[in-house]
């Protein structure tokens, strides 16, 4: 062999050590996943995402998770580029994907039959929601630029949580003060639009704001009942109102870039097989939750009530807070579970 081949040979041998060197790497670099959540490492949505990251891990996707308690600062550090995709609540992750995020709209998934609330229907609205966009098909409304959503969940119906059970109508809300999330506008709308005081707060200081006094009204899952200590605020003269102002979600955003091609629709796969134990836990929050604490709606108010939440929805869609393709897809699912409501027949959010 001349000199000339073996060096060939050996520059072979070295540029095939360090390709295999650098495909090696690349196999086992991992994602990194913002998970918000208001407990940390301890809290139910980071459990969640322990389990799915293992589940991925069989997809040939590697994903490590970082915890933040602050929302916004998860938030903050996805856009930066620190992670390369957000789990958070759909208030912040809206602004990714708007379609997603009208999920989370005033009373978009509730559902009232006979004047009463139907809690299974409304979380059935959100579970074929979740379906349509987990299907293949579906995969158009979850890309939008460079994001993709890559999975929801429920984290439970959001309820007026109140100091006073003397506040159980809308009437009663004038001039009280209610904390409004400043980075979500349809929160203060439609609190100014009752009457009431909107009072900046965000998802790190609404509870200790209801506790000490200094709002009179919240609104929260029953899944933030004991681990914000909501009894304080509440104490012996609140109460919480079993009237959900909307279903609030959990939703995965994807730097879609940065994960292999196809990795969405499995993603969002997973999480619809996730959607009966999110509602477990759900449940078993709305039983930890002491009898004489909830407040039931008069039926005449849960129709006046519903019929509000959806004029406010509206009106804040024509602003363009709220995505009107989103609501269109909501309202054409609610009309399967409730083919009889009198919006069926009429446009409303079709415009």
């Amino acid at each position: 062999m001349s000199k000339l081949s073996r060096f060939a040979g050996i520059a072979l041998a070295c540029t095939a050590a360090t390709l295999a060197s650098f495909t090696s790497t690349a196999a086992i670099a991992a994602q990194k996943v913002c998970v918000f959540d208001i407990l940390g490492t301890s809290g139910d949505a980071y459990n969640l995402a322990k389990d799915y990251t293992v589940a991925m891990n069989k997809q040939g996707v590697s994903l490590e998770l970082k915890a933040y308690s602050n929302e916004a600062v998860a938030v903050d550090e996805f856009r930066a580029g620190q992670c390369d995709a957000l789990l958070a609540t759909a208030f912040r992750t809206r602004q990714f994907n708007g379609v997603a995020g009208a999920i989370d709209t005033l009373g978009a998934t509730t559902i009232v039959k006979g004047g009463k609330i139907d809690m299974a229907a409304s979380y059935d609205v959100v579970r074929k929601v979740v379906q349509t966009y987990a299907a293949p098909q579906g995969a158009k409304f979850m890309n939008e630029g460079h994001y993709e959503i890559g999975g929801i969940f429920p984290f439970g119906a959001a309820y007026p949580v109140v100091s006073d059970r003397g506040i159980n109508t809308v009437e009663a809300l004038a001039g009280k003060k209610i904390a409004a999330f400043d980075y979500d506008k349809a929160q203060a709308l439609m609190i100014q639009r009752v009457g009431a005081q909107p009072i900046s707060a965000d998802i790190t200081n609404f509870a200790t704001k209801f506790n000490n006094g200094s709002v009179d009204m919240i609104a929260a899952p029953s899944l933030a009942y004991k681990p914000l200590e909501l009894s304080k605020g509440i104490g012996t003269k609140g109460g919480i109102a079993r009237f959900p102002l909307m279903i609030l979600t959990y939703q995965l955003v994807l730097n879609k870039p940065k994960f292999p091609a196809g990795f969405g629709e499995k993603s969002r796969g997973y999480w619809v097989g996730e959607f009966d134990r999110a509602m477990g836990m759900i449940k078993n929050a709305d039983a930890g939750i002491p009898a004489a604490t909830w407040v039931e709606l008069a039926p005449e108010n849960a129709n006046k009530y519903n019929l509000m939440l959806r004029e406010s929805r509206i009106e804040i869609a024509n602003k363009g807070i709220y995505d009107k393709q989103g609501l269109r897809v909501i309202k054409r699912v609610r009309c399967t579970v409730n083919p009889s409501d009198a919006e069926c027949s009429t446009p409303s959010e079709e415009g």
